[in-house]
């Protein structure tokens, strides 16, 4: 779906899943030469990985964090993001539709810079 709705915009895009930190940052630190700004949804690393805050922060990309779940309705340990500060935005609530929602967001972003 975020690959057939980056066509209609008529942008590139990317995509990688992993569970393992490292492979995250790897990948947000190869961004830097090759694209214009981050979509991520780091699940749980959102509220524990200063690791991947950190590669948010050190590539200076627009990154806009994306979650399924509104984490703000769920656990208080959920409330805290660390990707939040390094962040230009953050849509969350809205299931899947929070990724389009989000590339939409970022695509704006970039054409107004």
């Amino acid at each position: 779906m975020l690959e057939r709705e980056a066509q209609e915009l008529q942008v590139k895009s990317a995509a990688l899943q992993s569970n393992h930190e490292g492979v995250l940052v790897d990948f947000i630190h190869a961004a830097q030469d090759q694209h214009q700004g981050i979509l991520i949804n780091a699940g749980a690393y959102t509220h524990t990985s200063v690791a991947i805050r950190d590669a948010i922060a050190a590539v200076n990309l627009p990154t806009v964090e994306v979650h399924l779940s509104n984490i703000y309705r769920r656990e208080a340990f959920r409330h805290h993001s660390y990707i939040a500060e390094v962040a230009i935005g953050q849509i969350s609530g809205f299931g899947a539709e929070s990724y389009r929602l989000g590339l939409h967001a970022l695509v704006d972003y970039l054409k107004q810079s």
